[in-house]
């Protein structure tokens, strides 16, 4: 390791060679390479961290490129984990980059998490931030959460040293219907980096011992007011007891929802008839489409049904999966006894060779 490189950090009283030499031991996982991981990873990488871990099964697309500042437009259709480890292995060779081209799932949370010390959650969905969580819990690893909605953004850490845990937050997942989706809402670009760096600020806390952790806290921080306030958070000690991960993490919906898996309909697609509608905005249906959908925003679903073919098997796609799960709601209350099924994952999901525009 270079003296020089890590200078201004070794002659802080406090922190010094001790503290880097902790840096140069600790083992981050990322979960999630997009607004908040990018500021996590890039931080983290350059101040020294000795092992890091990147979970993501996206691409770089031209619309995460005002956020994901760790992206070039020269990068757009590559894996992120491969883009990402490219430019953070650019930036230190020094540290020991494990990526995961994957989904975190139930049948691999527990194989990959196990490996680390600290867990940043930096995913934009319920159903991985209820697995994460319930994953730490069972192998006692403390996870470091960032959440963003509009221009604000919230900060913790859970799971550590008897603390909290994100089930004591938020008890149960909500419904999808009551869930806001960053992808119609959208996200200011500097408001990840900001929080982001906030998490990589925790985790370098908790491996080095400095500081006070925000274990027990919530920090919510608002942009447009330059403001932070801090709520206090109880442990509930039965959310600490958890010994195995459920069958399924997802959302909880009062009518039953068929969904169908993001390989399994780009096989169904190459082969059978159907009518598939895309709920997205106007702006995210022109940059990227597949052109057997048909283009019906959500926010105009209602006044539009009568162009939607119910003699055919209905699918419906978002980008995400969250707005086509809120879709095939409002499709079922509209035509009863009428099965609609959700795309899972959404566009997200869908490898970008596969009828797209």
């Amino acid at each position: 390791m270079s003296e020089d490189r890590y200078i201004r950090q070794t002659t802080l009283k406090d922190f010094g060679a001790e503290g880097q030499q902790k840096l140069k031991s600790a083992k981050v996982l990322v979960i999630g390479a997009g607004g908040l991981g990018v500021p996590v990873m890039t931080y983290l990488n350059a101040m020294g961290i000795g092992t890091l871990g990147i979970v993501d099964a996206d691409i770089v697309s031209i619309s995460n490129l005002h956020r994901q500042v760790l992206y070039t437009e020269k990068m757009v259709g590559l894996p992120k984990v491969v883009a990402a480890k490219n430019q953070l292995e650019a930036q230190n060779h020094e540290t020991e980059i494990n990526t995961y081209q994957t989904f975190l799932t139930v049948s691999n949370a527990l194989e990959i998490i196990s490996s680390y010390d600290v867990v940043v959650d930096a995913t934009d969905n319920f159903p991985t931030r209820y697995l994460i969580n319930d994953a730490c819990v069972i192998l006692s690893k403390p996870f470091v959460y960032g959440a963003l909605h509009g221009f604000e953004g919230q900060v913790s850490v859970f799971n550590y040293n008897g603390g909290p845990t994100y089930r004591c937050l938020f008890p149960e997942m909500p419904n999808a219907d009551a869930v806001p989706d960053c992808n119609e809402n959208g996200v200011l670009g500097i408001l990840p980096g900001i929080v982001g760096n906030l998490q990589a600020l925790e985790t370098i806390k908790i491996m080095t011992g400095i500081g006070d952790v925000l274990s027990g806290v919530i920090m919510m921080f608002d942009g447009l007011t330059q403001r932070f306030q801090r709520m206090k958070l109880n442990t509930i000690p039965k959310n600490k007891e958890i010994k195995t991960l459920q069958s399924s993490y997802d959302f909880d919906c009062e009518t039953p929802i068929k969904s169908i898996e993001s390989k399994d309909f780009q096989n169904l697609i190459l082969n059978g008839k159907m009518e598939l509608i895309d709920v997205r905005t106007s702006k995210e249906y022109e940059a990227n489409h597949l052109e057997e959908s048909k283009h019906i925003p959500l926010g105009e679903l209602e006044e539009r049904v009568s162009e939607i073919n119910i003699e055919e098997s209905v699918y419906v796609i978002c980008q995400s999966g969250i707005r086509s799960k809120k879709a095939v709601l409002r499709l079922k209350e509209i035509f009863p006894g009428k099965e609609f099924i959700n795309v899972a994952g959404g566009m997200n999901h869908i490898n970008t060779y596969a009828h797209t525009n």
